[in-house]
């Protein structure tokens, strides 16, 4: 009983419900912003769209890790929501695509502080020896925000304004901060806010503990930035009217995939369950470079699902698992970075290799593919330790 309930108190469910709403809130936009972009005269920017937001993300993840452990949890989640709300509120005012790009780089800024400070939030109320499951619940929220938003993005396009789209944006943004109102600082003894905490020395940037997670992360998040930036257009070409219908499939298939991976981790370790997330990532990018119907397309957003699902909660728990307590905030930025420069590479990669052209497709994911591929064979040949060290106590 003692074990069970921190793991599912009452701010463990509240930052699962904000994560949603986070995820969501700028995930919404996807699928409509290569066409504003293109109807802007920025056709040949696409993959720009994701690339330059997790530019910024990635850059500002050695800041966000710092304040997290100086500053605190929640102030630095609270930063990331606001720029979002910001961001959103602006888009329907631009006019010339510098100005896109240049927002598209602010908007960066949100997804680099807010789940920075949630992880380190998470780590400090969840027990060892529920981390996996915890972080899979939790993981499963803020990636069913991520998968739910274009989807809804997409159907709400259809019916309302492009501009009430972004308004909506920012209304999730909002409630998303809302939720949090309550919750406590877990940070033991925060410090006020002073410009020298943003003077970060090298040995601050990253957390050298956890480079395994890093190297795995980096590879196959590259696949998540291709889908992001070429999927919208391949529904076009195969008939599909909402295009974010593979991302409704991708999260269905990746619900129950991650709380009984998370779990699965916890008895038999990370390193295995990660074995079979990277081959079966590599498999979906395989199937998806060669579909040609909507069924092949949408399978391949089930496998890539099941994939994701095992992939994302092991990688995070295994992060946790290998920094320690006092760098948290230092370890989950790090993790992050990979996240961000996985994501920004494999857009700008796709964005370049596809070129509109759709008959450049498969070779998007089938590079994707490849990584993954690395990634499967770091971890089946790659020597870790068997017992990491852990910190046991929660907070709760």
């Amino acid at each position: 009983m003692s074990t069970v309930a921190p793991a599912y108190s009452f701010r463990f469910w509240m930052l699962c419900l904000s994560s949603f709403l986070f995820s969501a809130s700028f995930n919404m936009i996807i699928p409509e912003l290569p066409n504003f972009l293109t109807q802007l005269g920025g056709a040949d920017y696409k993959g720009f769209i994701i690339g330059l937001f997790t530019l910024t993300a990635g850059l500002s993840r050695p800041f966000s890790g710092k304040l997290t452990d100086t500053v605190g949890r929640l102030p630095v989640m609270y930063f990331g929501v606001a720029v979002c709300i910001l961001c959103s509120l602006l888009y329907p005012l631009l006019t010339t695509v510098a100005a896109f790009l240049m927002l598209r780089l602010l908007h960066g800024f949100s997804t680099g502080f807010t789940p920075t400070g949630e992880a380190a939030y998470i780590a400090d109320i969840v027990p060892l020896e529920r981390r996996g499951a915890a972080i899979g619940i939790f993981g499963l929220a803020g990636s069913l925000g991520l998968a739910a938003g274009p989807a809804i993005g997409g159907e709400f396009s259809r019916h309302f304004s492009l501009d009430a789209l972004f308004y909506s944006s920012s209304g999730m943004a909002l409630l998303s901060i809302l939720v949090l109102a309550n919750l406590k600082e877990t940070l033991p003894h925060p410090q006020k806010f002073k410009l020298g905490l943003l003077r970060i020395r090298r040995n601050e940037i990253f957390e050298p503990r956890v480079m395994p997670a890093f190297v795995v992360m980096l590879l196959t998040l590259f696949c998540y930035g291709a889908v992001l930036t070429v999927t919208p257009d391949f529904s076009e070409h195969l008939g599909i009217q909402n295009k974010g219908l593979f991302f409704t499939f991708y999260t269905v298939a990746s619900i129950g995939v991650r709380f009984l991976a998370g779990r699965a981790s916890d008895r038999y370790g990370r390193v295995p369950i990660l074995r079979v997330s990277t081959l079966l990532m590599a498999v979906s990018m395989v199937v998806l470079g060669l579909a040609q119907s909507k069924a092949m397309f949408l399978g391949a957003a089930v496998l890539y699902g099941f994939g994701t699902g095992m992939n994302s909660p092991t990688l995070y728990a295994w992060a946790i698992d290998l920094s320690h307590s006092d760098r948290r905030g230092r370890a989950m930025a790090t993790v992050y970075m990979a996240l961000e420069a996985g994501i920004g590479l494999g857009a700008f990669a796709s964005g370049w290799i596809y070129d509109n052209e759709v008959s450049a497709i498969p070779y998007v994911f089938w590079g994707a593919a490849f990584l993954c591929l690395l990634a499967f064979l770091y971890v089946s040949v790659g020597k870790f330790p068997k017992k990491t060290e852990f910190s046991s106590e929660s907070e709760e």
